[in-house]
């Protein structure tokens, strides 16, 4: 039931034009009789964004924003997080993850602009998305009210919202081959949840996948590329400089025509429940091999593992909705430290959904020939040196061994 003693002129309401936002827009206007504004997102999701505003406008909406933020999502969002080298429980790539705190953000700013008391999302009582959603407006407006209508109607299913726009006559466009999955897509990944993967034995139907080809099916001849790097982001591939945007929509063509990206897993949701998820995600795998071989020739070493042994806390804390923290933010700017002299080239092969790295290269390079060469190195490096170094290295393990301990 809703509050009834709270009383909202105006709300925002992220608006995707769908079934759920549609009974939304509605279900707010008579539940708290206030004025809704609509916002919705261009992320790259791969459909067209416009037609939300016919919707909104027959639904009464009087002020609606559409917004195309595809170059700040990869820019701001998606390419920091990949300086970090941020996975999730060892596979997942944070694609939902690290889209919402930027719809967070123009939520509030839309609030402050039109002078909206409230704002509004459509993520359900079960899920991540509430929470994020939710702890980025907070953190950028504490006063801000919340409206989540999945945690105060009845409306628990598809039926009966769909009874719900037949009583208020909303119309709901009935799309032929609609995906009987719960999908989320943006432009560095697309999601799968619910139907047969609710269990998680059973395999995921292959007509299922929308970005990439199975890796069997893959081309026999293999695709090679070469991603520049400038301060640990891509600006260019193959030569040719690239806006953030345009390298991960190329990315992802490339490398789901190869079958590169596929993860099926059981994941531990912030809720507290376990989760089984299909993603795709080929431009963000491919990153992510690429940026760590251009790391391996310029970070120093106690650097790199510095920043390996953060890396499971900062995914988590995207993860989890903390992108607008004081830790992530902290975490943000050492990395963001050690990324200075990340830059040059890296040389990849895709194949059946494979990303191989051919090479690395760069002017910042502490890869040293003449120290590493198995050849003569004309005494840039003493092999005697070593004896030392192991006995130093060995003296506890000596102590406790001559003690009688047992390892």
């Amino acid at each position: 039931m809703a509050e009834s003693k709270q009383v909202f002129k105006k709300v925002v309401l992220a608006y995707s034009g769908g079934l759920d936002t549609s009974v939304i827009v509605r279900w707010l206007q008579e539940t708290y009789n206030c004025e809704v504004v609509t916002f919705t997102a261009d992320l790259g999701q791969g459909e067209e964004v416009e037609p939300a505003r016919a919707k909104a406008e027959a639904l009464g909406v009087k002020e609606i924003y559409i917004e195309d933020l595809r170059e700040e999502f990869v820019r701001d969002f998606v390419f920091p997080m990949f300086r970090a080298n941020a996975i999730y429980e060892g596979e997942y790539l944070l694609g939902t993850s690290i889209a919402r705190p930027l719809i967070a953000k123009r939520l509030i700013d839309i609030a402050n602009k039109t002078g909206a008391d409230a704002i509004s999302h459509g993520a359900t009582g079960k899920g991540n998305d509430q929470v994020r959603f939710e702890l980025g407006a907070y953190a950028l407006k504490p006063g801000v009210h919340v409206i989540a209508p999945w945690r105060e109607w009845d409306l628990n299913s598809r039926q009966k919202l769909l009874d719900y726009c037949e009583q208020h006559d909303i119309k709901v466009e009935k799309k032929k081959g609609k995906s009987p999955y719960s999908m989320d897509a943006n432009l560095l990944h697309i999601s799968y949840e619910g139907e047969v993967l609710e269990d998680p034995w059973a395999e995921a139907e292959e007509d299922m996948w929308r970005w990439s080809v199975a890796p069997e099916q893959a081309p026999d001849t293999p695709a090679e590329l070469t991603l520049t790097y400038r301060k640990g982001d891509i600006v260019a591939i193959d030569g040719k400089e690239m806006a953030a945007h345009e390298v991960l929509e190329y990315l992802n063509k490339i490398g789901g025509a190869h079958g590169v990206g596929r993860i099926d897993i059981v994941e531990n949701r912030y809720v507290g429940m376990k989760s089984r998820g299909c993603y795709e995600t080929p431009g963000g795998t491919i990153m992510l091999r690429a940026h760590r071989a251009i790391e391996s020739i310029t970070l120093d070493r106690e650097v790199a593992h510095l920043k390996d042994s953060l890396m499971p806390r900062y995914a988590e804390t995207i993860y989890n909705g903390y992108w607008w923290s004081p830790e992530r933010k902290a975490m943000q700017a050492l990395i963001d430290d050690t990324q200075e002299p990340v830059n040059g080239d890296v040389r990849l092969k895709l194949y059946k959904g494979n990303v191989i790295v051919l090479g690395r290269r760069s002017d910042d390079s502490l890869f040293d020939e003449k120290v590493a060469t198995f050849e003569d190195d004309a005494g840039a490096y003493d092999q005697k040196d070593a004896a030392g170094f192991i006995k130093l290295n060995a003296l506890r393990l000596r102590i406790a061994a001559s003690k009688g301990r047992k390892f």
